[in-house]
């Protein structure tokens, strides 16, 4: 078993808490030794029964300990590309945690640091990238692409062969077309109906989705990810 912290202390840290406890309950696999979050007042208390141990700066001082990063919501979902960047850890102190009742389909992988929750599923063929966040139940079909840092929220549907580019996030029971590209850090609201491209740096929402404004949180300066990138080649 490896020790393990995960960054952040909100709902998506406390999901990924359970998800880890899971996979211990079907294999030993993790010490999970508690919480690490930026907010001082935090410091010292506890959630989902596991301690605050600090910032998270001293994830630095941990050398042999494995982290996940789970922060982000619609208002900040740049907040994870931040941290990893802040942290500039090698990859392989990144944990990959998959539900035990997640189905990862055949010719499908899974970056390190993403985080996949109760009942997702990779149909067949699909590549999901590094520090990415799934929520329960959504499922990603056939040759489904996602980059880094991309959050898919609950009861998302993406159809065979679409593409999710750097940062996208797609809200809760969003639907989207086969074939349709979400461009960089583009929002999608809950229980939309994609069924074309959303171009980079916008939200889109509605059945069909259609634009609403620029995002307001601007993609930040990062060279744009290839795919051979993403798959390791």
């Amino acid at each position: 078993m490896r020790d393990l912290v995960i960054v952040g202390a909100g709902g998506f840290a406390r999901e990924t808490a359970a998800a880890v406890r899971a996979i211990n309950d079907a294999r030993p696999t993790w010490r999970l030794r508690g919480f690490l979050d930026d907010d001082p007042a935090l410091h010292g208390t506890e959630r989902a029964g596991l301690p605050i141990l600090g910032g998270i700066d001293r994830l630095t001082e941990m050398r042999e300990t494995a982290a996940v990063v789970c922060v982000g919501n619609p208002r900040n979902y740049v907040a994870r590309q931040r941290i990893v960047e802040r942290l500039a850890l090698p990859t392989d102190r990144y944990a990959t945690i998959v539900h035990p009742s997640a189905d990862v389909g055949a010719g499908s992988s899974v970056g390190p640091g993403t985080v996949l929750l109760a009942g997702v599923v990779l149909t067949a063929d699909v590549t999901v990238g590094e520090h990415v966040a799934v929520m329960p139940h959504a499922v990603l079909t056939h040759d489904d692409r996602v980059y880094d840092h991309a959050t898919i929220a609950s009861g998302v549907r993406l159809g065979g062969g679409a593409v999710l580019r750097r940062g996208a996030y797609v809200g809760a029971g969003a639907l989207i077309r086969e074939g349709v590209t979400v461009g960089e850090w583009s929002l999608v609201g809950m229980g939309s109906v994609v069924l074309r491209d959303v171009p980079p740096g916008e939200i889109w929402a509605g059945n069909p989705a259609r634009r609403l404004r620029a995002a307001d949180t601007p993609a930040p300066p990062f060279e744009e990810l290839t795919m051979s990138k993403l798959v390791g080649s």
